[in-house]
Formats: structure tokens, C-alpha cells, sequence
């Protein structure tokens, strides 16, 4: 009969337990009392523990990746500082040759020998014409990114998915011809009747001619704005946590109701971020409205009746038969133009962090 391992009892407690000596191998604790201080393992015990950790290079891969990306995203800064420098130093000599109110004043006619230009009527279309196209754009858009989350099939929601995407890739120019040329007569039409129907209402009063209007411009923006707002909300409706969308069909709700209390509220600040982008998208738009707006200076809320511009489509337009300071008048609306979509973009990028934090929180 073999002897029994030798326990040493627990102080304070009456227990035992096997020595440290004895739970080694055989020889290896003259092995370890052997070995190097510098080579046994941080928990005294010499065994299957390495040295220490290797130091990091001091200027290894990660190091260089890290300054790469601190260098990008500087030059970023940097480049958008340059831009406002430089229409503040081109536009103001334009500011001070003009003689009436640049902000309330509703003409252009900065080639004059006396300057007389406003962005008022120019600041109104802008907004105006994008406004009502994010009206129309948002509703067809939501709809479409749900069918395509959870409604159709996975193969058929990812090729109509791609075929959505695709519509951004088309040059602006294009949506402005085919406004103009293909789309003008069915909105004319539609703006002959709303006048005969509803004239009394201001939006569609007024005696024509109609077609080169505020709602041409805005349907071709709406087309435009289309696909951005749609894949945005078709992958912040794909987040949704399941566990959300089962718990709300386990308690009997019917697959609207599901998306209505668990989609919808979850991807809200998605939504509103999604639109946000398109309004920036579609503040800057030029050719498209250059070709399929009227073209005058004035304030109107009339959306049907021949008229309607914009900041970037009158740059286009004007551009080219500006004197000096014609071209510094075209430089200030530009920066006012600049400081709108800075705005919009900085509030859809606080809109999407706010998000990433209520989704990591609610992880």
C-alpha cells in the first residue's frame, strides 16, 4: 500500500489540501528552483508560462495606419476650412459694391454699373423646391425599404434592392433631360387641371403658362432623392433586434402592428438621418433644376405656374456672362448655399451618433 500524499492543513479553517510540491511532476521542483528567476511564470509556478510580452514597435504598421487616418481626416477639416476662406475672400468685394439688401432683396442684376442682387428669392426656391420633393420622396421611400426588409423574399428584396441603388448612379443630367424633355407635358397637363379644380388655393392659382414650375423641379429632385433615403432606411430597418420584432408578433400583433411598435420607433433616428442627407442632397442639386425650372426672381408660393430657381441653378446659369462682380455675387450665394448644407450634414451625422449610442445601449 502506497502512502498517502502528504496535505498540509488550512490555517484557521481545519482543511486540507495537496501541497504545491506535490501537484508537480516529478523533478520539477528542482527544476524550478534551478531555472532562472527570469524565466518562471508570474504566478511563481515556472511552468507553462513564456517571458514577457514582447514590446511593441515603435514605429510599426499600426502606428503608420494610425497616422494615415489622423492625416485623412485632418486634411478633411482642412479642406473645408479652405473652401469657406475662399468664398469669404472672393465674395466680399461683391458684398460691398452692392447697393440694396443682399439678404431680403429678391432680384439679380449684378452686371450692372450699380450692383443690385439679393439671395431672398433665390434662398426661397432652394428650400422651397427641396422641401416638397423630400415630402413626396420620404412616404414612397419608407414604403419601399420595408417591403424590401420584410416583405419580399430575400433574393427578390436583394435585386430590387440593387435596382434601387442603381438610380443614384445616373448623372443628374440625364433626370434634367428627361424632366424637361419627357416629363414637362404629363406635369402641364396635371398643372392644367389642379388650376381648372382647385385655383382658389394659392399653391395652384394663377392664369399660366404652366409646366416649367416649382413642382416639375421638385418631382425630378423627389426621383433623385429616391434612392438615397431608401437604402439608408432599408439598413437601419434590417438592425431591428429580432428578439423586438418576435416578442411583438408573440403577443398577437399583426405583421403592420409589428412594424409599426417595433420597426418604426427603433429605426426613427435612422429615418430622420436618411432625410436629412437626402434634403442635403438635394439643397445642392444644379443641372437638373437648371434645365427643368422657369427661371425667374421672385417669391411665390405658386408650384404649378412657369418660374421657380435655385442658389446652384442660377450659378449655372449665370456663370458664364458674369462680369467681376457678377462672379463674386455668384461666390456669396454660393457660400450661403455652402453654409446650408453644412448645417444639414452636421445635424444628420449628431442624428446618426445619437443613434449608434441608443443601439450599443440597447445591446
Amino acid at each position: 500500500m502506497g502512502e498517502t500524499p502528504h496535505r498540509s492543513a488550512d490555517a484557521g479553517t481545519g482543511g486540507t489540501r495537496v501541497t504545491q510540491s506535490h501537484e508537480w511532476p516529478a523533478g520539477a521542483s528542482a527544476r524550478v528552483a534551478e531555472a532562472p528567476v527570469s524565466t518562471r511564470s508570474p504566478g511563481g509556478t515556472g511552468l507553462g508560462g513564456g517571458g514577457a510580452l514582447p514590446r511593441s514597435r515603435k514605429f510599426g504598421a499600426e502606428r503608420a495606419f494610425r497616422g494615415l487616418t489622423l492625416a485623412a481626416g485632418t486634411a478633411v477639416l482642412v479642406i473645408i476650412a479652405a473652401i469657406a476662406i475662399f468664398l469669404v475672400a472672393k465674395a466680399v468685394p461683391a458684398l460691398r459694391a452692392n447697393t440694396e439688401n443682399f439678404w431680403s432683396y429678391e432680384g439679380w442684376s449684378p452686371n450692372e454699373t450699380e450692383p443690385k442682387f439679393g439671395i431672398g428669392a433665390l434662398a426661397f426656391g432652394t428650400v422651397l423646391s427641396s422641401a416638397l420633393a423630400l415630402l413626396m420622396a420620404v412616404p414612397v421611400a419608407l414604403g419601399i425599404a420595408l417591403y424590401l426588409s420584410h416583405y419580399a423574399p430575400r433574393r427578390l428584396g436583394t435585386a430590387l434592392g440593387f435596382l434601387v441603388d442603381l438610380l443614384a448612379a445616373v448623372p443628374s443630367v440625364v433626370f434634367g433631360l428627361w424632366g424637361r424633355d419627357v416629363f414637362s407635358s404629363p406635369v402641364r397637363d396635371f398643372s392644367v387641371w389642379l388650376n381648372q379644380h382647385f385655383g382658389w388655393i394659392p399653391l395652384f392659382g394663377g392664369d399660366g403658362p404652366f409646366g416649367a414650375s416649382v413642382m416639375l423641379g421638385a418631382l425630378v429632385l423627389a426621383i433623385m432623392v429616391l434612392p438615397i433615403i431608401t437604402s439608408l432606411s432599408r439598413e437601419v430597418f434590417l438592425q431591428t433586434p429580432t428578439a423586438n420584432e418576435e416578442a411583438a408578433l408573440a403577443l398577437g400583433a399583426t405583421r403592420w402592428e409589428m412594424l409599426r411598435t417595433a420597426v418604426l420607433p427603433y429605426g426613427r433616428p435612422g429615418i430622420i438621418a436618411a432625410m436629412m442627407l437626402g434634403l442635403g442632397r438635394a439643397l445642392g442639386e444644379t443641372i437638373a433644376l437648371a434645365l427643368t425650372l422657369g427661371i425667374t426672381f421672385g417669391i411665390s408660393f405658386n408650384l404649378i405656374q412657369n418660374g421657380g430657381n435655385t442658389i446652384a441653378a442660377n450659378i449655372a446659369n449665370a456663370f458664364g456672362e458674369a462680369n467681376e462682380t457678377g462672379r463674386g455675387a455668384l461666390i456669396a450665394s454660393g457660400l450661403v448655399l455652402f453654409t446650408i448644407t453644412l448645417i444639414v450634414n452636421i445635424t444628420a451625422r449628431a442624428i446618426i451618433y445619437r443613434r449608434r449610442e441608443f443601439t450599443e445601449s440597447a445591446a
